[in-house]
């Protein structure tokens, strides 16, 4: 029976050839198996042993992808440009993350932000707090709590991103932003006393930052092609059908603009509250100029006519 078989093979070369191909892609599937149960009792830590058995499968694949390659192109020539049509296919399946890495390498190197910057990259905001060769881990902030506070969610992002789309910076070079808000005042208000309270309220409150931002905002225009800018506190007036807008604009620390708007909005409350009326908060009021005439037609007096 055994010189049946030797004849067979020698009579049926091909039979010979994948004979040899099943046994060495068994013999792969055997060792990535052992492999796989060895790593799981040695290995005590679950996310290593879960990415070294997947490091594993990826290396007995792509080995049984070459054999097969081998086997079945008949030069060097077939199997160059089968490894090329191979480079190829494995380059645009795994793209995003070819992107991430390279993108590791852009944040790493032209420092589009770092660890403890807060950005805002693809619609999401917060402070970065771990940047790998993959993925870039924030904590949250905005989304269903108001103003700047944490959500309490970490969120994971492809470094791809930084290719993709426009990168906020809130802190990297100058960490300060300007901030803003309207103030109603009523119309017959003291408006020489509302400007005195806004603006000495603001220079008592932002003084430090003015001060802090100076010399950073100088090296940003020494940098940057930038011209220069208004650091100051300014106050801008405007006459509305309803009231006088007084809009405060100034510049704070990134971290501390929720706070500061607070501060100043209670201050400047407050100080108004003491001008015993000579200055007066505004609100939206309705004027009725002219109310309809409506006739009502008594229909059971008419049908009984």
């Amino acid at each position: 029976m055994i010189d049946a078989l030797k004849s067979w093979f020698v009579e049926y070369p091909i039979l010979t050839s994948i004979a040899k191909y099943l046994a060495w892609i068994a013999l792969i599937f055997i060792v990535i198996a052992w492999a796989r149960k060895t790593l799981k009792k040695r290995l005590p830590d679950n996310s290593l042993r879960y990415k070294s058995q997947k490091g594993i499968e990826i290396i007995g694949y792509f080995i049984a992808v070459l054999i097969t390659i081998t086997y079945f192109t008949g030069s060097i020539k077939d199997f160059g440009l089968a490894i090329g049509l191979l480079t190829a296919g494995i380059t645009i399946t795994l793209q995003e993350l070819i992107l991430s890495v390279a993108g590791s390498f852009y944040i790493f190197f032209v420092r589009v932000y770092k660890p403890g910057d807060r950005i805002e990259i693809n619609g999401i905001k917060g402070d970065v707090i771990d940047i790998d060769s993959v993925y870039t881990s924030m904590m949250e902030i905005g989304q269903w709590v108001s103003s700047d506070n944490y959500t309490g969610r970490i969120v994971k992002l492809s470094n791809a991103f930084v290719f993709k789309g426009p990168v906020y910076n809130y802190s990297q070079d100058f960490p300060f932003v300007w901030d803003e808000f309207n103030l109603p005042i009523r119309y017959g208000s003291d408006i020489e006393m509302a400007k005195n309270i806004v603006i000495s309220v603001a220079q008592d409150h932002l003084s430090e930052y003015v001060k802090e931002s100076i010399s950073d905002w100088k090296g940003v225009v020494d940098k940057y092609y930038i011209e220069d800018a208004q650091v100051d506190p300014t106050l801008a007036i405007t006459m509305t059908d309803n009231w006088i807008q007084f809009n405060l604009r100034y510049i704070v620390d990134y971290k501390k603009r929720r706070y500061i708007k607070h501060v100043l909005n209670e201050e400047i409350g407050n100080k108004i509250q003491q001008t015993n009326g000579k200055v007066i908060l505004a609100s939206a009021t309705f004027e009725i100029v002219k109310i309809p005439t409506v006739n009502f037609k008594d229909e059971t007096t008419h049908n009984n006519t």
